[in-house]
């Protein structure tokens, strides 16, 4: 079998996947349901119960597209990121995307605002202040656009951090800090279908470049000039990519709060599995970053009596399976 083939049998193997973590996400839970009962929930609705109605069109459903939106939104962001940045440590909240979204978050929890509320100024949030890294970097003196915009982001960033905390405090600390801690760890338990209907959009809408455009993130990898010479205007390109993964980035972080290491694992991930080529490597980030969320979701709402935010979980696999990266890759040279 030819590498082409391989590749392409890769390829199609990650949506079989996300279907096996999927059904087996709609089947278990603490009000666990039977395979033939799913099946006959899915084709013949009328023969089951209220309950498993409830269970799983009510409650499971709705959380696990949001799993499934969630988590291909942030590994594509984080390998057209990665690609875009040229540096396997670059992740979706590297311009401050996350950060942005948590100071609007914090803000609308602080002013006793509704759920939608939060959403939209933790949306608004992360748009604004990857604006402001953008026009920052414009009067950063440094020969490399791409490190005057990754300086700029790690300053924006740990500024408005700072202002996350200064609310952290002057927050009453029974009510509004417990909601604003809670809304940093991430976590999918307050989604409901609604939330899916206003963000899915967005989210196309910001994939569809991504894919349209997927073919010239290979020649951005090269150096700005080799680029130009083929044709590519670089600015405008990346351009495209920035606003594309800010937007479905600060999109999926309005409703389900902060999520760590799905951007910067998952892209690893697709690219052991897949290769370098970013045209196969976006879908297969896409798959394999939403099979990951929804496990991981699994993992957070079943382990426990409790519910355990997502990005604690999020942390406990990412980190290790990144160190061990670090040392194959240490090895290898």
């Amino acid at each position: 079998m030819t590498h082409e083939k391989r590749v392409r049998l890769k390829l199609l193997a990650t949506p079989a996947v996300l279907i096996v973590v999927v059904a087996s996400a709609l089947c278990f839970g603490h009000y666990p349901i039977k395979l033939p009962v799913l099946m006959e929930a899915f084709f013949s609705s009328a023969s089951v119960s209220n309950e498993v109605k409830v269970v799983l069109w009510d409650i499971r459903f709705p959380r696990i597209m949001a799993a499934i939106l969630c988590g291909a939104a942030l590994s594509v962001a984080g390998a057209a990121y990665q690609g875009m940045f040229k540096n396997p440590l670059v992740s979706p909240d590297i311009l401050g995307v996350s950060s942005g979204a948590g100071l609007g978050a914090s803000l609308a929890i602080f002013l006793n605002s509704s759920m939608l509320v939060v959403q939209l100024y933790a949306f608004a949030g992360g748009l604004a202040t990857v604006g402001i890294v953008c026009f920052v970097s414009r009067f950063a003196r440094y020969h490399s656009p791409v490190l005057s915009m990754v300086l700029s982001g790690i300053a924006v960033g740990a500024l408005v951090s700072a202002g996350v905390s200064l609310f952290k405090i002057l927050s009453d600390p029974y009510t509004q800090l417990m909601s604003i801690t809670f809304w940093l760890m991430g976590g999918l338990n307050s989604i409901v279908a609604q939330d899916l209907y206003s963000v899915a959009p967005v989210v196309v809408l910001g994939l569809l470049p991504l894919f349209l455009l997927r073919w010239r993130m290979n020649l951005l990898s090269l150096d700005d000039e080799e680029a130009q010479a083929l044709g590519v205007n670089v600015r405008w390109t990346r351009l495209i990519f920035i606003v594309c993964a800010t937007l479905i980035t600060a999109s999926v972080v309005s409703i389900s709060g902060i999520i760590g290491w799905v951007g910067l694992v998952v892209p690893h991930i697709a690219r052991l599995w897949i290769g370098p080529d970013f045209s196969k490597l976006l879908p297969a980030a896409l798959f394999i970053g939403a099979a990951f969320l929804v496990l991981t979701d699994l993992v957070a709402r079943t382990i426990a009596p409790i519910e355990i935010p997502l990005g604690i979980i999020t942390a406990f696999v990412g980190a290790p399976f990144f160190i061990a990266l670090l040392i194959q890759g240490g090895e290898r040279k």
